[in-house]
C-alpha cells in the first residue's frame, strides 16, 4: 500500500473541483453522542446549516479501512445505526485503517483527516482537555497537542465543561495554540455562554478569524486555531444551575472506576439524566451554531484566496 486510501464523497469531491469552500465535521457525535434516529437528525441538521451558508460539509470518517471525507447519504443512514463502532483519536487512527476496520473520528482525529483533504475549517462541539484530578490520572486529551500541530481552526463552545478548563488553558498557552473568543472576552464554558475566565484572544468577524488563520500559515507556524464561540444566550444552562450536576456526574464516575476513553461518554450521559434532557438540547444548539461560524469562516478564506 503506497497510497493514502481516501476518498471524498461526491459533493466534498465536486466543491474541491470548483474551488467552493468545505467545512469538515467529526464522527463521533454521531456513534457516541446521542441515540439513533436522534443522531442521524442532528448531523443532518448540522450538514445543512453548513450548506445554507453556500459551504459544504465534510463528515470524517473510517469505513472499511478507508478515510471517507464527506459521506454519501446511505453511509451516514448507516453509521448512525452502527453498534460497537471504535472512537479514533491520533493513537489508533491509523491501526483501524491497516486493518480494514470502521471508527468515529474524535477532534484530534476529524483535524487529521480535515488537514490531508485540504480543510483548513472543523466544526465541532466541545474540544477535550485537562480532566478534574489530572495531576492524579495524567487524563489530558490528545486534542490539545493536535491543535499544537495540525493546522486547523477549531470551531467549538470553548473545552467541555466537565473539564478542568483552567488547566485545559495553561497547555494551549504553553503550547502556543491561539485561543479566540467569538464576539466576547469571556472564555465560553460549553453549556453556558461564559465563565469567569477570560479568553487570550478576541476576534469579532470570521473575516478576522480567516485572515489570522493565513497568517499563521505565511509565518510558517505550526499547528491551529481554537475558536471558542458561545452558545447562544437562549439555549444555554446557567453554570451556577451546571456547577453541582457536574460534580455529582464526576463523583459518580468515581465510584463506579470510570477511566480513559469512557470518562467524557458517562459524564455527558449523566449529565443529560440530571438535567432531563436540557444538556442535549443545549449541546445541538451548540454545535449548529458552532457549525454556522465555521461555514461564514471557511467562506471568508475562500474569497481571501481569490483576493491574492
Amino acid at each position: 500500500m503506497n497510497a493514502l486510501p481516501l476518498i471524498h464523497s461526491a459533493e466534498v469531491a465536486a466543491a474541491k473541483a470548483s474551488g467552493r469552500p468545505v467545512v469538515a465535521l467529526e464522527s463521533t457525535i454521531i456513534t457516541h453522542g446521542m441515540p439513533y434516529p436522534q443522531n442521524l437528525e442532528v448531523a443532518r441538521q448540522v450538514e445543512d446549516d453548513i450548506r445554507g451558508v453556500g459551504v459544504t460539509p465534510a463528515t470524517i470518517a473510517v469505513i472499511d479501512g478507508k478515510l471517507h471525507i464527506g459521506l454519501e447519504v446511505d453511509q451516514l443512514e448507516t453509521l448512525a445505526q452502527a453498534k460497537g463502532v471504535a472512537k479514533l483519536s491520533r493513537a489508533d487512527l491509523a491501526v483501524c485503517m491497516a486493518t480494514g476496520g470502521t471508527g468515529a473520528t474524535t477532534v484530534a482525529a476529524t483535524m487529521i483527516g480535515a488537514e490531508r483533504a485540504g480543510i483548513d475549517v472543523f466544526a465541532t462541539g466541545g474540544i477535550g482537555g485537562v480532566h478534574r484530578g489530572a495531576e492524579n490520572s495524567f487524563d489530558i486529551s490528545a486534542d490539545l497537542m493536535e491543535l499544537a500541530q495540525t493546522r486547523v481552526t477549531v470551531v467549538a463552545a470553548g473545552a467541555k465543561a466537565i473539564l478542568d478548563v483552567d488547566k485545559t488553558l495553561e497547555v494551549l498557552e504553553t503550547q502556543g495554540v491561539p485561543v479566540i473568543a467569538y464576539g466576547q472576552d469571556s472564555f465560553p464554558a460549553f453549556w453556558s455562554t461564559t465563565s469567569p475566565l477570560k479568553a487570550p484572544l478576541r476576534m469579532d468577524s470570521a473575516e478576522e478569524i480567516a485572515r489570522a488563520h493565513r497568517m499563521r500559515a505565511l509565518l510558517g507556524l505550526p499547528g491551529g486555531q481554537l475558536i471558542a464561540n458561545p452558545i447562544p444566550v437562549e439555549s444555554e444552562i446557567p453554570a451556577h444551575d451546571l456547577a453541582p450536576i457536574i460534580a455529582k456526574a464526576q463523583t459518580d464516575a468515581d465510584a463506579h472506576g470510570i477511566r480513559g476513553k469512557a470518562v467524557t461518554p458517562y459524564l455527558l450521559q449523566r449529565i443529560f439524566e440530571l438535567t432531563e434532557g436540557r444538556s442535549l438540547a443545549a449541546n445541538i444548539a451548540l454545535v449548529r451554531n458552532n457549525a454556522r461560524l465555521a461555514a461564514q469562516i471557511a467562506q471568508a478564506l475562500s474569497d481571501l484566496a481569490r483576493e491574492a
